[in-house]
C-alpha cells in the first residue's frame, strides 16, 4: 500500500447497491491503491463531511484529494486517471459542460435506490480490502 499522506479518500453511500458496485470497480480496477473508503454512515465519514463542509444533501460518492472535496461529477471524474488505461475512455464526460453532467449524475442519483435498490446495512469490506477502508 502506498504511504497515506499521497492517497485520496473516496466517500460512498454504504447502503446504495450502485455506489458499492462503484467501490468494487475501483478496487477491481485501479492501477495502484491509491483510495482508501468510507461510508458516508461511518463515523470517519460524517467526520470528513463535517471537515469539508460537505451538505447532507451530497450522498452519494465524493472523493477528497489533496485538500480538497470533489462532488458529484467531479468525483467520478478524479477517480477515472486513477483506473487502469483501458478505462481512460470516461475522461470523454469532462467535455460536457458541468451543469449538464452534475444535472444528469443528481438525476440518476436520485433515482439509484429505486432502479438499484437499497441494502439493509453498510458495505462490509472483505479481508483482503480491510487496510483500503478507513471505518
Amino acid at each position: 500500500m502506498k504511504n497515506k499522506d499521497t492517497q485520496a479518500v473516496v466517500l460512498f453511500d454504504g447502503v446504495c447497491n450502485v455506489c458499492n458496485v462503484a467501490v468494487d470497480f475501483i478496487l477491481r480496477n485501479e492501477k495502484d491503491e491509491y483510495y482508501q473508503f468510507a461510508s458516508l454512515q461511518s463515523e470517519i465519514g460524517a467526520q470528513i463531511k463535517r471537515k469539508y463542509e460537505i451538505l447532507d444533501s451530497v450522498d452519494s460518492i465524493i472523493v477528497i484529494e489533496d485538500g480538497h472535496a470533489y462532488t458529484y461529477s467531479d468525483a467520478a471524474l478524479k477517480i477515472v486517471p486513477r483506473l487502469q488505461q483501458k478505462w481512460h475512455f470516461l475522461k470523454v464526460i469532462k467535455w460536457l459542460p458541468k451543469p449538464v453532467r452534475d444535472g444528469l449524475y443528481r438525476q440518476f442519483a436520485k433515482q439509484r435506490y429505486r432502479l438499484f435498490g437499497k441494502r439493509e446495512v453498510c458495505r462490509i469490506p472483505t479481508s483482503n480490502e480491510r487496510e483500503r477502508f478507513l471505518s
